[in-house]
């Protein structure tokens, strides 16, 4: 099927059908997951799915009805519906579609080899990383395998433009392995994705690290409540910044929901930290052409050495601000509105090696573990459970956990004082180790 001149068609049938203007969103795509445990099959699943969001508007008002089915004549009901729905809604002047005009070329979003490379190949990887973790002898049990892979096609038109589509895969696989000692059980996991099989990492290296998250965590100790250094591992880099990210939404800054409402050009917090967002990257997995509505994607710099340099919109947000949109409309699929998300997050990066950023800490916790919500986008204030490793002058003594950490947002931003090189681009959020000079931190 022609999903792209399909698409072309709906947008002139619901105009016929009483929109002022209309958007055809349709995805069409292919999952695979393989799940092993204890050296064994236990399923192998695989489904085809396609679906339709349609929008329109009608008198200033905005109407959305979507369908699992791309039959015409559930199309044409879908149709029906979301012009129905935008009769009855109350109209926004605001609500608009872009204008598709242009669209960023994006290198390696789809792998051509992939879905030609056997199952038996793919199911053998899951395999080996199980049994490969399995073979640290600090290890007990398997918590499961598995590998996973997904081919998507994206076709958006409007009648405010031409149409676009392209195509993106990807593919995954990890471990999840448990040490125990006495009472004691811990439990590690590791995995990669990646947009081209080729380009996913070693199962012996991600089943080296499954067994050592587990096996290092044996042992914790607690330690008093006081003020120390925090140390932010790459994986929980997140844990505290996602919450700025939240505060860059233009929706949340319109509606004074964001703690950085007032800091567009302003200095927030320490120079160290720069925030790159980044949908045109070549292969990675954040990146496309276009974004949910089909406004082109670019690279951009959201915090440049502590300061905001810019917000995230959609076109209907970035109306309501008196702007245009950033290229950030996101979409889970056809069946949702689009909302404002980020590409490829990236940090950039320091001039310290982790190695170095822990021998330069007299007292402190490596952080590598974080339970609870991070910065809290409207208030900026920080929380929550803590686990990792406890730093005496410059070396870590023992793991840690039940404890928690917390702050404001104005003091730990600021507070980092040291920016590391060790960066993994391939990571959602791809952040070096970096240190907060100081926390609080609740204990014993």
């Amino acid at each position: 099927m022609n999903y792209l001149s399909l698409a072309e068609k709906l947008v002139s049938k619901a105009v016929k059908a009483g929109a002022d203007a209309a958007e055809i969103y349709i995805s069409a795509g292919r999952n695979l997951s393989v799940n092993i445990l204890n050296g064994e099959i236990e399923t192998i699943e695989e489904a085809d799915s396609a679906g339709a969001g349609i929008r329109v508007i009608a008198g200033g008002s905005l109407g959305f009805s979507y369908s699992n089915s791309l039959a015409m004549k559930s199309l044409e009901e879908t149709i029906e519906m979301a012009v129905k729905f935008a009769k009855l809604t109350t109209p926004d002047e605001n609500n608009i579609f872009p204008s598709l005009n242009g669209e960023t070329d994006v290198d390696g979003l789809f792998d051509p080899e992939m879905e030609g490379i056997p199952l038996d190949k793919k199911i053998a990887m899951a395999l080996e990383t199980e049994k490969m973790a399995m073979s640290d002898s600090r290890i007990t049990k398997s918590s499961g395998s598995f590998y996973g892979e997904g081919v998507s096609e994206i076709f958006i038109a409007s009648s405010g433009g031409s149409s676009r589509s392209y195509k993106a895969s990807v593919c995954s696989f990890g471990v999840s392995v448990v040490a125990e000692k006495g009472d004691q059980k811990k439990t590690g996991g590791e995995y990669g994705s990646r947009r081209f099989f080729s380009d996913l990492p070693h199962s012996g290296d991600i089943a080296a690290k499954a067994a050592r998250k587990a096996y290092e965590m044996l042992d914790p100790r607690m330690v008093r409540t006081q003020k120390a250094a925090v140390i932010f591992d790459p994986d929980v880099a997140g844990s505290l910044l996602r919450g700025v990210i939240a505060a860059l939404n233009g929706e949340r800054v319109l509606q004074g929901a964001s703690f950085l409402a007032q800091s567009l050009d302003k200095q927030f917090a320490s120079p160290l930290l720069t925030i790159i967002d980044d949908g045109t990257r070549p292969r990675s997995l954040g990146s496309a052409p276009f974004d949910g509505e089909g406004v082109p994607t670019q690279r951009r710099v959201l915090v440049e050495k502590g300061v905001v340099k810019g917000f995230l919109y959609n076109s209907i947000a970035a109306r309501r601000a008196g702007t245009v949109s950033t290229g950030n409309a996101s979409r889970s699929g056809y069946s949702s509105l689009p909302g404002i998300g980020t590409h490829h997050l990236s940090l950039e990066t320091g001039k310290y090696s982790r190695s170095e950023i822990i021998a330069a800490t007299d007292r402190g916790l490596l952080l590598n573990g974080v339970t609870g919500y991070g910065i809290d986008a409207v208030s900026g204030n920080f929380s929550g459970g803590a686990s990792g490793f406890w730093i005496e002058k410059g070396e870590i003594l023992y793991p840690v956990e039940g404890l928690t950490i917390a702050g404001s947002g104005d003091t730990i931003l600021n507070g980092i004082d040291m920016m590391g090189n060790d960066i993994d681009m391939n990571r959602s959020f791809a952040a070096p180790t970096f240190r907060v000079r100081e926390m609080q931190i609740g204990g014993i």
